[in-house]
């Protein structure tokens, strides 16, 4: 009897069920492929990580932590960089055994004794310089959105991946703190580096936000539907990111409420899903020491904000030409809006050129003055006589200058959105702090109800305006990076086998 097994034909493979097959294949080894290219970028720079890790503490410390923050562009003396530097001074004050390294573009032009002494002229904070490495960024270009005139959010989340990937080349830490707002970063690192490395997020703004979703209209054509299917498509990935984050600070509320609509595995509201609020440190304490409260105040309504379209100046102007127009005469009367913000370049030179043109022609010009790049001695000033402090962006993540007003007893008419309306101008002790706007007869409502407020009523607010602001202070600020700080201290030393000092 003939071997039946030899009369077996084995099955057709189809050029199909082959490429399935090596498709397959390569979503397996990828894992595996990018935890070799972590063990090897280890290898790579681990001299320059030993080097690193002895100037911590005293006398040096092999056991060393080393705290990454990515911030491409460290001396551009905004918040973000405020927030930035508040937050390597107290990883360095609350922990001895720590160095922090700045992952940074900018120091390409400028030398390290050079961002430190900005830091502490612009900031009035000081460092240890000797545990504070920079690494300088190459390729800070291709994080620019001007890099990208299409797909600019898609363009930028792949640069930073790139700008990413050469920092790890050249420094690998143990904890890798994004303060800038590329949350792709964070996820390649978690895919590279495994739960080894801890990482960080402190969030400023969603590169993504639900309201950018919620404001793709229907039947606007096939353009607003692809742009749908990119901006939706974009966001699934976003909050893909979310997964390779352990521990996520928001700047505000506002924030908060996007990141756990976005990000995968922090929906929480506590523990160590959750996303905490850790306001950004705001320079309170000057303010209340250099501000006399009961000293009298001008009819000035005042506006701190850059030159820029989104923070809105055309409709305070035109807010205030209503005001003008249909307050009270005893009210309006000696009243002027003062406008004080910095000037990046000849685009905002330009833009100051068109508000003022809009002041000439609703006729308030003689009662509207432009303050540009005025120094802090001089923003002082203006805060110590000013009586209303106002801010019309839509959906301002945070919002210092709001704060700024606040901690010099002015009172608010700020934008019904964002951080000013859910954590600012809240009702604080019992009573008022400002008013809320959204329209330009809302707006100049709110002028008016603020300068002809009875004195006992605006001496009040002054003063809840002024208590409310210390929960913004840097003490506030310092109290709560170091508790998250802590978390990720704690991490590390768990998932290293290695007890916390």
């Amino acid at each position: 009897m003939a071997d039946e097994s030899s009369n077996i034909e084995a099955p057709d493979i189809t050029v199909l069920q082959t490429l399935i097959l090596v498709i397959a294949i390569n979503i397996a080894a990828f894992p595996i492929a990018l935890r070799l290219l972590g063990l090897w970028l280890r290898r790579r720079t681990a001299i320059r990580t030993k080097v690193i890790r002895n100037l911590a503490g005293k006398s040096g410390s092999k056991d060393a932590i080393l705290v990454g923050f990515f911030h491409p562009f460290c001396n551009a003396g905004g918040g973000g960089e405020r927030v930035l530097w508040a937050a390597v001074r107290s990883t360095l004050n609350s922990n001895p055994n720590t160095t922090c390294i700045i992952y940074t573009a900018d120091t390409g032009h400028l030398k390290r004794e050079q961002v430190i002494a900005t830091v502490r002229r612009r900031f009035n904070i000081t460092l240890d310089s000797a545990r504070v490495i920079f690494v300088h960024l190459a390729l800070g270009n291709v994080v620019l959105p001007e890099f990208y005139p299409h797909f600019t959010l898609l363009g930028q989340s792949l640069g930073s991946l790139a700008l990413g990937m050469e920092a790890f080349i050249k420094v690998v830490p143990d904890v890798f703190v994004d303060t800038m707002g590329y949350g792709f970063v964070l996820g390649m690192a978690r895919a590279i580096f495994g739960k080894k490395m801890v990482t960080g997020a402190y969030v400023h703004y969603p590169t993504i936000s639900t309201d950018m979703l919620g404001s793709i209209k229907a039947g606007s054509g096939w353009k607003g539907w692809a742009k749908g299917v990119y901006w939706r498509a974009f966001a699934v990935a976003y909050g893909l990111c979310g997964l390779g984050v352990d521990v996520v600070m928001a700047n505000s509320s506002w924030t908060r409420g996007h990141i756990q609509k976005l990000w995968w595995g922090h929906s929480g509201q506590k523990g160590a899903s959750g996303v905490e609020v850790v306001f950004p440190p705001c320079n309170v304490e000057e303010i209340v020491e250099s501000v006399n409260l009961k000293k009298r105040r001008e009819k000035i309504i005042l506006c701190i904000a850059q030159f820029r379209p989104e923070k809105n100046h055309e409709l305070i102007i035109r807010a205030f030409a209503k005001f003008m127009l249909t307050a009270n005469p005893e009210t309006r009367k000696g009243a002027k809006l003062v406008l004080v913000g910095s000037v990046r370049g000849e685009e905002d030179l330009g833009r100051v050129k068109t508000l003022r043109e809009l002041a000439e022609s609703l006729e308030v010009v003689k009662d509207v003055e432009f303050v540009c790049d005025s120094s802090w001695a001089e923003i002082l000033e203006w805060l110590g006589k000013s009586w209303v402090g106002t801010n019309a962006m839509w959906n301002e993540h945070f919002g210092i200058g709001v704060v700024e007003y606040q901690a010099a007893g002015l009172v608010g008419v700020v934008h019904n959105s964002g951080g000013p309306k859910l954590d600012i101008v809240i009702e604080y002790d019992g009573g008022l702090t400002g008013f809320h706007a959204t329209t330009i007869e809302e707006f100049a409502d709110g002028f008016e109800r603020a300068l002809s407020l009875p004195e006992n009523e605006v001496v009040a607010i002054r003063q809840r305006a002024q208590s409310s602001s210390k929960r913004f202070s840097e003490e506030v600020f310092d109290v709560l990076w170091v508790k998250e700080l802590n978390r990720m201290l704690e991490l590390h030393a768990k998932r290293n086998g290695r007890a916390r000092r």
